[in-house]
């Protein structure tokens, strides 16, 4: 039986490398710098846990307007180094993204700023960090995690220390179709098409056949450091730019955290922040992006207009 084509990309993204504190960072770009004047400055994407820059593909394709975007693989996704650590630190991310903005625009230029999921509290933290630097924010999916209380420290520290214990693996997979089923029995709305063409972003091919996952396995291990609700939110009250939030109808965040960190709780951290436009696509879960490219493409150009 013939096998259904690939998604073919409209526009064609430029990978390049660039040393980022001590990390060789790899970086896509799509449209040319002179497409980036003050009124419509470059858009940079920040991906999630698990995710690489390529998953954006979709939406940039969708875009009606090529502009200049910027997405990086996040230290230990895609072809970004590793570190030379046993876990990671959500700090290293803010000082990673300051760092490249200023390798790749220097003199403070203003962007707007889009990150899906964990790279969408980043982008709400450094949005409120460095105010000056964002015009326009986008913020797909990043809930932020359940509040937690200093008596949990002592659990989670041990937690940690056995974890450092042990090595961290992720599956391996015997061909490309099987990385694309992958994808697909993580997002089922995404199509075949895309999947076949998001795999090989995704994953390499190792000696012996077997293509293995662009990530690294430390970053499953548990992070000793509590999340601190009323830091975040201080951050995220600072924030001047216009703030788009977008989530799509079939997220249900309780198959997370459960009874944890409920969507009204949400609602109430959000409320920090002084101009958000809301917008919730239909027949679209956690990875929207995928499930909905058109769709959020013409709710991203009407917010960043």
């Amino acid at each position: 039986m013939q096998s259904e084509p690939t998604y073919t990309a409209h526009r064609r993204a430029a990978s390049r490398f660039v040393p980022v504190r001590g990390l060789r960072y790899h970086v896509l770009t799509w449209g040319a710098p002179e497409r980036a004047p003050p009124e419509r400055p470059p858009l940079v994407m920040l991906h999630g846990w698990m995710d690489v820059a390529a998953s954006f593909q979709f939406v940039v394709d969708a875009l009606a307007q090529d502009r200049h975007v910027i997405a990086p693989d996040w230290r230990g996704f895609g072809l970004t180094e590793a570190p030379a650590a046993d876990s990671y630190w959500f700090p290293d991310y803010l000082g990673d993204l300051e760092a490249l903005l200023d390798a790749l625009l220097p003199g403070h230029q203003a962007i707007d700023l889009l990150g899906h999921s964990m790279g969408g509290n980043v982008a709400m933290m450094y949005a409120g960090i460095r105010p000056a630097r964002i015009r326009r924010l986008v913020n797909l999916e990043g809930f932020g995690m359940p509040q937690t209380r200093p008596a949990e420290a002592p659990r989670r520290y041990a937690q940690w220390l056995d974890e450092l214990k042990e090595p961290q693996r992720l599956r391996d997979y015997d061909s490309l179709a099987a990385v694309a089923e992958r994808l697909r029995q993580n997002n089922p709305r995404l199509s075949p098409q895309r999947a076949a063409w998001l795999a090989p972003h995704w994953s390499r091919e190792e000696e012996g056949g077997r293509w293995s996952i662009l990530g690294d396995p430390a970053h499953k291990r548990t992070n000793p450091v509590l999340y601190r609700v009323e830091e975040v939110l201080a951050c995220w009250a600072q924030i001047q730019a216009p703030v788009l939030w977008v989530e799509g109808d079939a997220t249900d965040v309780s198959k997370w955290w459960g009874n944890r960190y409920p969507r009204s709780e949400f609602d109430e951290r959000l409320a920090v922040v002084r101009r958000v436009e809301r917008h919730v696509l239909a027949d679209a879960g956690h990875m929207l992006h995928h499930d909905q490219p058109e769709v959020l493409a013409r709710r991203l150009e009407a917010f960043l207009a």
